[in-house]
């Protein structure tokens, strides 16, 4: 039985209820457009291109004083946007930073933890997790001299959707070193018990780090009582800091003392870094695993778009997340498992990340036919359907629109005027 009404009158009213509706304004909604893909890459918000333009004046106006204007701000931006993502995971200022990109910052919290030995040098991960990840690994492993085929112990799915925590934990035999693994399964949305799996992994002295980027900015984490080794995420989710925008990294203070595994200029001590020594002086915390100078211009949308969600706060973005994600569901059971639409992701919202994935035999196409009808969705190999129904820009009404569509792209086989050849870009 539907939880929902399956009434225009319903989603209006939903939407006139939504304690967000007036953040949506904040955001560049493209006209005639429902945006289902801030799962991989977020809406340009107006607080992230105020915050870019005003990095670009500055720049134009100061040059190379840009670095000490509003307090050194800029030169130490690293701190600034590290202390307000530290809020979003619950972690301390100083065990966050921003720097690079997620896979650059898998290769620095690798290199910095994997130390393998003969009894001890296998690193754990799940056989869903994306791919950049995997090639990280691989790499580091084989700079240690290790075969990843011998060195890389994989926890594999038994139904291509979900990995098993109870096998994770299995997995965690004497002769592994250290694991990673996704908060959020990028293609079935899947949100592993971290605190569980972390838990585990140090009552067996396992170092083990944590991909968030599909959870960050949708799922709220609590880092205090998780207690990780590390931790990676782009910003470009959900988050809304921009194509590329520079990426997220976590170490717990408790290995401040460590050697980064790549080291490099700006992860020196901020007290002689301009002696320009020529041997390291780590800062103690997490910007001691710096390496080149900052790029502002992909920091300054991070800034404003983490304003929006300063204001809104993560309870009430994950509150309407479950909510309307909920709502896409009930939905879908209703009208749309008739014509061959399958839930693929978990219901319970546990369970859940912030992505709805509906798979269907002619997913390929039925995305193409999506975007012909004004919806942008994001298709995954081999049959999924990933919709991202945004809090904080993407309303009810939208959704029921949405599944309107997909009916109606079922009922009259619109997917049949496309091609079924695989192309870069749907």
């Amino acid at each position: 039985m539907i939880k929902f009404e399956d009434s225009w009158e319903f989603a209006k009213r939903k939407d006139r209820e939504d304690v967000l509706r007036d953040i949506r304004e904040r955001f560049c909604i493209q006209e005639n457009v429902m945006y289902m893909d801030g799962n991989s890459l977020g809406l340009c918000s107006k607080d992230a291109k105020e915050a870019l333009f005003h990095v670009i004046d500055l720049w134009e106006k100061h040059g190379i004083g840009i670095w000490d204007v509003e307090d050194s701000k800029y030169f130490l931006y690293q701190k600034v946007l590290g202390a307000k993502l530290a809020q979003l995971i619950q972690a301390d200022d100083d065990e966050v930073t921003v720097m690079t990109n997620t896979t650059i910052n898998i290769h620095q919290g690798i290199s910095t933890f994997y130390k393998p030995t003969r009894d001890r040098y296998k690193i754990l991960v799940d056989d869903l997790n994306f791919p950049t990840d995997r090639y990280a690994i691989d790499s580091q492993v084989r700079l240690k001299g290790y075969d990843p085929k011998d060195a890389v112990k994989v926890i594999a799915s038994s139904d291509g959707r979900f990995v098993s925590e109870d096998a994770i934990i299995e997995g965690m035999t004497e002769d592994v070193a250290l694991i990673l693994l996704p908060s959020v399964l990028y293609r079935s949305a899947q949100l592993l018990d971290m605190e569980r799996i972390t838990k585990e992994a140090h009552d067996r002295g396992i170092i083990i780090g944590w991909d968030l980027c599909h959870s960050i900015g949708i799922v709220p984490h609590d880092f205090k009582h998780i207690n990780p080794d590390f931790a990676v995420w782009c910003n470009y989710k959900y988050l809304s800091a921009g194509p590329g925008a520079i990426a997220g990294f976590y170490i717990n203070k408790r290995h401040f003392e460590k050697e980064p595994g790549l080291a490099g200029w700006h992860g020196n001590n901020k007290e002689t870094q301009f002696k320009l020594l020529n041997e390291f002086d780590h800062e103690l915390n997490a910007h001691g695993w710096q390496t080149g100078t900052q790029p502002l211009f992909s920091m300054a949308p991070l800034e404003g778009v983490l304003n929006i969600y300063h204001k809104v706060g993560m309870e009430k973005i994950r509150a309407k997340s479950l909510d309307i994600t909920r709502y896409l569901m009930d939905l879908a059971d209703e009208r749309l498992a008739k014509y061959g639409y399958i839930i693929g992701n978990p219901r319970e919202d546990h369970k859940r990340g912030g992505h709805i994935c509906l798979e269907h035999e002619e997913a390929y196409r039925i995305c193409k036919a999506l975007k012909n009808r004004g919806v942008v969705p994001d298709y995954r190999e081999p049959n999924v359907i990933r919709l991202a129904p945004v809090p904080l820009y993407v309303s009810y009404e939208e959704v029921y629109r949405l599944v309107e569509i997909l009916e109606e792209i079922a009922i009259n086989m619109d997917y049949e005027n496309y091609s079924n050849k695989r192309t870069l870009v749907v």
